[in-house]
């Protein structure tokens, strides 16, 4: 099956801000601008909040598509184009297909829906293993089918007809002898002896095969078609009528029906790899959503995954990275953020300057490539930096950043003040979110010194939402970090207006660690901070290095 480009992802952080989510979108529709060989998608690797919603809306720009895996699937695997056969051909016409088409292994199809497998072993165990004289009755063989393994032509009888009952049986003997064991329905196979034939007729065979095309007389037809009896002529001998016309049979007959090792077109090879070595088949049919045969999964087409191609905004740490991303891709990273343990397979582009915002640097591409912006993007842009600096009052913006606002949102049409204060208004609506959702909306983990810890930001025009948030998130914070593998959670409820922050902390030593980083008195499981916005330059550096102190 041949394999269809794929488009390349554009794609921010898990719990992703108003930054992660506009710079994607932004960055995306530059490359579609500056690259016609390829097309690139935004992506989210999570839920949107409040004031990213309020930004894409007032803009008009569709939300990103959520992503949760970036690994590679089935559908990223070139498939064998192994056309389905129907559960009616023979045993005979699926090894001729098998042999043309150099397959081992066939889907048998049923209005597009996979009803069994046949492959040569199937056939080789049909063949060595049948003893059964009545395997074509059992089988419900057709006529067809029959006429088809031995070249056969039908003298008298319905090819679309089925054997119904009777065996297998050779008119070797004379008539007398053949009297004792020729029985109702029996598929006689005989040359060209008139008197075997009538014998056949009288004592009701259901078909009688003539062999080397022999001539069947006007008698002998008449009698056949007054006696419901079929008649064939082939031109091969009896001997090899004998040995293939058990090859007519259906293989739905022979075919495996149940228990059948299938994979679906989303399934990640990650998750398929133990089964597919474990069970020692050449191929594995795949189905889509529906059920729907798609074609054939190979062992050795697995050397041949198109990995899911990757660019990266607004981060570069594995641990805020998309799901599976270490199975994918990466082709550029463009971040603002310190730099991370994020490996990559090959080199990438790597863009990554101490400004505010991610937008910023999407912006100043945009002006070296010469791309010009419309409204939204400009739009996106500007309220990505707004959000990101909390209007130019964090410690992370600079001069660029705050530059680039104005140019954008002359651009967008939007007054900053007025556009900012509606963001943050819209972003601050926290009364319809659980104490889960308003923890994790902003949220990142991070590692030093062998300590895992996670931190995450609310903001709010609103002293009085944010004191009544206090006593629901601490509670909430008490039972997340008793998850495995987390030592600390932090959490900063940042006022806009007066530029402080509310520090929330839990976990063994937190406070011996705030109180290092920040030289605060603190209370149990909070601490003021004031001056203090900014969980990227000035909350996560502090904690690190009291940690490492």
């Amino acid at each position: 099956m041949k394999k269809e480009k794929k488009p390349i992802f554009v794609i921010g952080h898990k719990n992703p801000d108003t930054d992660s989510i506009c710079s994607a979108i932004a960055y995306a529709h530059l490359k579609n601008k500056t690259t016609k060989e390829q097309h690139y998608e935004p992506k989210r690797a999570g839920q949107v909040n409040n004031e990213t919603k309020y930004v894409l809306e007032y803009f008009g720009v569709p939300c990103p598509e959520f992503i949760s895996d970036v690994g590679t699937q089935v559908k990223d695997v070139a498939l064998k184009a192994t056309q389905g056969v129907s559960s009616e051909i023979s045993l005979k016409k699926a090894w001729t297909l098998m042999r043309d088409t150099n397959n081992s292994t066939l889907p048998v199809i049923s209005d597009g829906k996979l009803s069994g497998i046949i492959s040569v072993k199937d056939i080789a165990t049909a063949n060595m293993d049948v003893y059964e004289t009545r395997i074509l009755a059992l089988s419900k063989t057709p006529y067809r089918n029959i006429l088809d393994a031995i070249d056969g032509t039908m003298i008298v009888g319905d090819p679309d007809d089925h054997v119904e009952k009777g065996k297998l049986l050779i008119g070797a003997a004379n008539p007398d002898l053949m009297e004792t064991y020729l029985g109702e329905g029996d598929l006689l196979i005989t040359g060209n002896r008139f008197e075997s034939q009538l014998c056949g007729i009288e004592m009701n065979a259901g078909c009688i095969v003539v062999c080397m095309g022999a001539p069947v007389s006007k008698t002998i037809q008449k009698l056949a078609v007054q006696n419901n009896c079929k008649i064939i002529s082939t031109p091969l001998d009896t001997y090899m009528v004998a040995r293939v016309i058990s090859q007519s049979t259906p293989i739905r007959y022979f075919m495996r029906k149940e228990n059948l090792i299938t994979f679906s077109l989303d399934d990640y090879i990650n998750e398929i790899k133990g089964t597919v070595a474990k069970i020692r088949h050449r191929e594995f049919p795949i189905l889509d959503k529906m059920g729907n045969y798609c074609g054939m999964l190979s062992r050795r087409y697995l050397i041949d995954m198109d990995r899911k191609k990757i660019i990266l905004v607004d981060h570069n740490e594995t641990s805020q990275a998309v799901d599976g991303i270490a199975d994918a891709e990466i082709l550029e990273i463009i971040d603002h953020h310190r730099l991370g343990n994020l490996e990559t397979v090959a080199p990438v582009y790597f863009r990554n300057q101490p400004l505010g915002c991610t937008a910023t640097i999407i912006y100043q591409m945009y002006r070296e490539m010469g791309v010009e912006l419309d409204t939204a993007m400009a739009g996106l842009l500007c309220s990505a930096i707004l959000s990101d600096t909390l209007m130019f009052r964090s410690p992370t913006c600079t001069a660029v950043d705050e530059r680039a606002a104005e140019e954008l949102a002359a651009i967008a049409g939007i007054d900053i003040k007025t556009h900012a204060e509606n963001m943050f208004r819209a972003g601050s609506s926290l009364q319809d979110k659980s104490p889960e959702e308003i923890f994790y909306q902003d949220f990142k983990k991070f590692t030093s010194n062998g300590i895992t810890f996670g931190a995450g930001q609310i903001t709010s025009m609103d002293a009085s939402e944010l004191t009544a948030l206090k006593p629901k998130l601490l509670a909430f914070m008490e039972n997340a970090c008793q998850a495995p593998g987390m030592d600390m959670l932090f959490f900063m409820l940042t006022n806009i207006i007066h530029e402080s922050t509310e520090l929330l902390f839990v976990g063994e030593q937190a406070k011996e660690i705030v109180q290092e980083a920040f030289g605060e008195t603190t209370e149990e499981n909070s601490a003021v901070l004031m001056d203090v916005v900014s969980r990227k330059k000035q909350l996560v550096p502090k904690l690190i290095n009291a940690m490492q102190g």
